[in-house]
């Protein structure tokens, strides 16, 4: 465990969620985050000033920095993912800030699905918790590489280095056996300050990085030509003018890999093969793009292609199936059923789908599969097997996690039911 010595560019961009159970300390420790790195404006801190002296706090009540509904500051708790952009000399950051309690687990799936690295607040007094376990099999399953562990409030625990290292152990322990590939422990107080950005006073045990140095150096810049090009069309482009009387061009946004001037690729489902002849990038042309660029890319050939197809390298397609097993978190209040028919909706595709089978529910206790659980009740993580309507091109969620990843969707409302992640495809 640790932080890598390389410096990185301040133009490179973490993304990273914050996670913790009820009461854990989550949104003082965002505020601290922002108010001691000097991310916070002055006319916000003034406000916050305000507002704790209306409630009675001596101080700042670095809580009331990140929650922003109303609801949230009259219940004292987070409800909906809350994203912050601030950025310090050595990186830029997008923090997605998630809710702890149990019922909006859903939200934490929302906000972890794009971070390359997740904070999970634990307070000292109580150790790893059920929500705890939850969270950490949350991103797992989205794969987040990293984890950095923020054993909370050690000042009321006396700062004591041994309840650290038991609780960082049991959670090490228990998130590695999930597959999560990187864990950073740090004890912190985030009300008084000890370890979120600058070093403690109170811990000359711990040699460790303090959180905002470890999100600063942890290494994330992933090379996208290591990855399958994938390009989800999400608008054909016929402007039918007189300078552009031919012109037809394929929009979206690249969900992964690189395409170059010259590639062959395929249209899926079709399975047509032609060769990229041209890619034009906010307006001008470009010889090669990468994800998570927006792009048209011109095609050699009239192909008909229309908003869900996918365009891949002729040479490395995924599977295309109407058969597919993923992990899933349920994220509906109504359960998840044996049978129930719903819409399957993957980049910019949306096919329908029906549920044959849920083989399985994760118990997060001891990590076992509870067979044939007979429905997915909200926040629950199992396994599903569906049938589409149509061929659907599906990476597992281990390629790629943009094209990898789908949702359930209610036909009738429109309500997202589950979040998926394919296991299997074919």
């Amino acid at each position: 465990m640790g932080s890598t010595t390389d410096q990185p560019s301040a133009t490179t961009l973490l993304r990273f969620a914050t996670a913790g159970s009820v009461d854990d300390g989550k949104s003082t420790f965002v505020g601290r985050l922002l108010h001691d790195s000097k991310s916070i404006l002055a006319d916000q801190l003034q406000a916050v000033e305000r507002a704790s002296t209306a409630r009675g706090r001596q101080g700042l009540d670095l809580a009331l920095l990140t929650d922003g509904l109303r609801a949230e500051r009259e219940q004292g708790i987070t409800i909906d993912v809350a994203y912050r952009y601030f950025a310090t000399p050595r990186r830029r950051f997008i923090l997605a800030d998630t809710p702890g309690h149990v019922q909006y687990t859903r939200n934490m799936v929302t906000g972890a699905s794009t971070a390359e690295l997740a904070v999970v607040l634990v307070d000292a007094r109580n150790g790893v918790v059920e929500q705890t376990r939850r969270h950490a099999a949350i991103a797992a399953l989205l794969r987040v590489p990293h984890v950095v562990l923020a054993v909370n409030k050690m000042d009321l625990v006396d700062y004591q280095e041994s309840v650290f290292a038991a609780i960082a152990e049991e959670f090490t322990t228990y998130a590695a056996s999930l597959g999560v590939p990187e864990i950073t422990a740090v004890p912190i107080s985030a009300l008084a300050g000890d370890n979120v950005v600058t070093p403690s006073a109170h811990m000359d045990w711990y040699g460790g990085p303090t959180v905002l140095e470890h999100l600063e150096t942890v290494p994330v810049v992933a090379d996208p030509s290591e990855e399958p090009a994938r390009f989800p069309v999400q608008y054909v482009i016929r402007p039918q003018t007189v300078e552009l009387p031919d012109y037809r061009g394929y929009a979206g946004q690249i969900a992964a890999g690189v395409f170059r001037v010259g590639d062959a690729v395929t249209v899926l489902p079709s399975g047509r093969t032609t060769k990229v002849t041209g890619i034009d990038l906010l307006g001008r042309p470009v010889e090669a793009a990468r994800a998570p660029q927006s792009v048209t890319l011109l095609l050699a050939d009239d192909i008909d292609i229309s908003r869900g197809d996918l365009l891949v390298p002729a040479d490395n397609p995924p599977a295309i199936s109407q058969d597919v097993e993923a992990t899933v978190c349920h994220v509906a209040e109504t359960p998840l059923t044996p049978g129930q028919r719903v819409l399957l909706k993957q980049t910019t595709r949306t096919v329908q789908a029906i549920v044959k089978e849920i083989p399985s529910r994760l118990a997060l206790d001891d990590l076992s599969q509870h067979p044939a659980p007979g429905e997915l009740a909200a926040n629950d993580i199992g396994r599903v097997v569906l049938r589409t309507a149509a061929p659907l091109p599906l990476d597992t969620y281990a390629t790629c996690r943009r094209t990898g990843s789908f949702l359930l969707i209610d036909p009738i409302d429109g309500t997202t039911l589950t979040a998926a992640m394919t296991v299997q495809s074919g």
